[in-house]
């Protein structure tokens, strides 16, 4: 892909794809569109996900309003009670929180509201942004369903300005409000294919919705970018040893929804499916280039060698990565992340200033390069360098990630 290519492709996809949105379906189809136009067979497959529609949201505070955003699937309800700022979860802070509205200072994890449930909570605020960011912008989160396995707590999502306020003027009484329709909706994950001259397949992965307050252009149309190009570059020598089959994810940002929807609608299909490549992030103008194997270190040792063989320069290393790679792994499927990753103060990502300002259509080239010349070297492998196997250090990644063991349990 040319520079003017990657322009285009950023300006016509320059808007907020929340997942399982008519934006999201927009992208899912230019997608689609496109991976045809690179000469493969490509497929829309749909998937179910929660959605929900938010009627009110107040958060008072001794007569102040202050502005929030409800959380999407929290149920609907209206509590009066004590604040309670709960900067960590250990045993003697969650003591404290019976009967009050928690401000935490986290997210809402799995075992964050396990703890709010158990320590009876009557209901939670979260915030985001920067209080030294001139922004007052408010991001809407929802309680995702595998956190709250069916259980529901009001709460709402405020900006850090305003978190700061509460805190210095903690002791209040506050008074929660939400009332939503909830409701089951569709996201799509766009599937492209090269068939190869085997029946075993990699496949490669990359998201393309976004959070609400974000157009997404690093986090993750630049994942996408990557994607199409090593399409292209793959197309010209085909067919390969190995089929490839290339994964736009949706909903990866309400966790991981497309790649598990996937990997479980063709657990069947899992076994012949060699290798998981997934581009999460890449082509800013700094930043250092990262992999993140799920499978043998073996892999780790591969990547360094291609890479100083190809003299570019990266940062590998065995664990679990926070992206589309995961549900792969987790069903056996030996899988590597590749990111390219940003100083926190040239790039930010899930709020408004995550921009194609962020990006060099040079940097995307370059990198679209390197991940091509590596999966050629996969696809064309008479025996795919990798073991069909995943460590015990990563299993145990893996369950805590994916929230079946408490990490340090």
């Amino acid at each position: 892909m040319n520079k003017t290519q990657i322009r285009t492709i950023l300006k016509d996809l320059d808007h907020v794809r929340t997942g399982g949105s008519a934006q999201e379906l927009h992208a899912a189809e230019y997608l689609e569109r496109a991976c045809r136009s690179l000469g493969a067979d490509t497929r829309i497959e749909p998937f179910e996900v929660p959605m929900a529609e938010m009627r009110h949201a107040r958060l008072t505070v001794a007569g102040k309003e202050i502005p929030c955003e409800g959380y999407l699937c929290c149920g609907s309800a209206s509590v009066e009670a004590p604040l309670v700022y709960l900067p960590g979860t250990d045993p003697v802070s969650l003591t404290k929180i019976r009967g009050s509205v928690v401000l935490l200072d986290t997210g809402v994890s799995y075992w964050v509201f396990r703890d709010l449930i158990t320590g009876g909570a009557a209901g939670f605020i979260t915030y985001d942004g920067n209080v030294r960011y001139a922004d007052r912008d408010i991001d809407r989160k929802e309680l995702r369903s595998f956190v709250a396995c069916g259980e529901k707590l009001p709460g709402v999502n405020i900006n850090a300005k305003d978190a700061l306020f509460l805190v210095k003027n903690r002791g209040k009484t506050v008074r929660l409000e939400v009332e939503q329709r909830e409701f089951t909706g569709l996201s799509r994950n766009v599937v492209a294919e090269l068939p190869g001259t085997s029946d075993e397949w990699i496949a490669l992965s990359a998201h393309y919705d976004s959070t609400s307050l974000s157009r997404g252009a690093y986090d993750n149309l630049s994942g996408c970018i990557g994607l199409l190009e090593i399409l292209e570059a793959m197309k010209k020598y085909a067919p390969h040893r190995y089929g490839l089959r290339f994964v736009f994810c949706g909903s990866e940002e309400r966790g991981l929804l497309g790649s598990k929807a996937y990997t479980a609608a063709h657990e069947e299909e899992l076994g012949k499916i060699a290798l998981n490549i997934n581009l999460d992030m890449i082509g800013t103008h700094m930043g250092k280039f990262i992999a993140v194997v799920s499978a043998e270190d073996a892999l780790v040792s591969y990547i360094r060698y291609t890479a100083a063989e190809l003299g570019w320069g990266l940062e590998a290393r065995q664990g679990v990565y926070s992206s589309d790679s995961t549900p792969f792994a987790d069903k056996g499927v030996p899988a590597v992340s590749f990111a390219r990753i940003a100083p926190q103060d040239q790039a930010t990502i899930h709020n408004r200033y995550d921009t194609a300002e962020l990006l060099s259509e040079e940097a995307l080239i370059r990198d679209g390069g390197f991940l091509a010349a590596f999966t050629r070297r996969m696809a064309d492998a008479a025996v795919c360098p990798v073991k069909r196997e995943i460590p015990e250090k990563v299993r145990g990644e893996l369950d805590v990630y994916l929230n079946r063991k408490r990490k340090n349990d």
